[in-house]
């Protein structure tokens, strides 16, 4: 029941029709701030809201209380083929096939890899495969594109380079493109590089960034320790689902894609020692526990 009395709708049966809005395109940031903390914070406090930056975020936060932010970093997952018309192609790299146990084994993949895209263009690939050549410090790497099999709302495709000794991780870092949210409107520049990315930002894996965590700093780190605030980490790749519009009318039938979370043994024991704090996902995309698998470090191995 709600405030009123009346009975509180169940989540899956929310209309999506309610969460259509208008956003003005010369609302949108289309770059950051050139020091990330600076952002604006909206405070929510006492039934008032009140506005804000970043870096006094210590100033609205209880001392004690225990952050968890996600250490994921963003690959560079657009990859651009032009044909020999002048016909541009882009791959986007949603998330590995089944056939890897995880996102860091098929990033550590050598030569070849089969991969869940998007295809920009799609019409315009009739058969055979793509062929791109990439210019790294050292020599000019072959990079090659073939489709395998066509999915719902996707394509596998076989990704191949004439470097053996080259990951798939390393093979991005020079071949691809940082996938900027489509509402910035706005094509990639070098410095995205750079600040679409957590300072934090470890293990390669996601499409998009945990953009919570864009704002923080080392300044507003030693400001949130000095309130003996602490922090730890967890991994959550974003994948597909971010990028897949919603198509059914309510949320109830709209098919949410997995994704890989990574959670450590000491982080769980660490978590045990303060339920009784506030704790804060920041950028985690975390749901509910029932919902998320858990994949548990210890002593170097993995546990389902």
């Amino acid at each position: 029941m709600n405030k009123q009395g009346s009975p509180t709708m169940h989540p899956k049966n929310l209309s999506i029709k309610d969460f259509t809005y208008t956003l003005p395109d010369d609302r949108i940031a289309k770059y950051p701030l050139a020091k990330r903390d600076q952002g604006k914070l909206l405070v929510y406090k006492d039934h008032e809201i009140k506005e804000d930056t970043y870096s006094n975020l210590a100033d609205h936060l209880p001392a004690g209380s225990f952050l968890v932010f996600n250490n994921t970093k963003v690959v560079e997952a657009r990859l651009l083929f032009e044909k020999s018309n002048g016909s541009r192609i882009e791959i986007f790299c949603l998330e590995p096939h089944e056939k890897y146990g995880d996102i860091t084994s098929a990033m550590l993949q050598k030569g070849k890899v089969w991969w869940k895209c998007l295809v920009g263009g799609a019409k315009k690939w009739k058969e055979g495969p793509l062929i791109s050549l990439i210019k790294s410090d050292t020599s000019v790497v072959t990079l090659t594109a073939q489709k395998t099999e066509q999915l719902t709302d996707s394509y596998v495709i076989e990704l191949s380079w004439d470097k053996p000794y080259m990951s798939f991780a390393e093979l991005l870092h020079i071949a691809g493109f940082i996938p900027l949210p489509p509402y910035l409107n706005r094509a990639v520049e070098a410095s995205d590089k750079e600040r679409y990315q957590t300072i934090y930002a470890k293990h390669d894996g996601s499409v998009a960034a945990p953009t919570a965590g864009l704002h923080f700093t080392e300044d507003l780190f030693q400001k949130l320790k000095q309130k003996n605030i602490q922090h730890q980490f967890v991994t959550l790749h974003v994948g597909a689902g971010t990028f897949k519009p919603v198509k059914s009318e309510t949320m109830q039938d709209h098919e949410m894609h997995a994704e890989f979370i990574d959670v450590s043994k000491t982080f769980i024991e660490h978590l045990l020692l303060h339920l009784d704090k506030t704790i804060i996902p920041v950028g985690t995309n975390l749901i509910h526990p029932l919902n998320t698998m858990l994949y548990i470090s210890h002593n170097g191995n993995r546990m389902n």
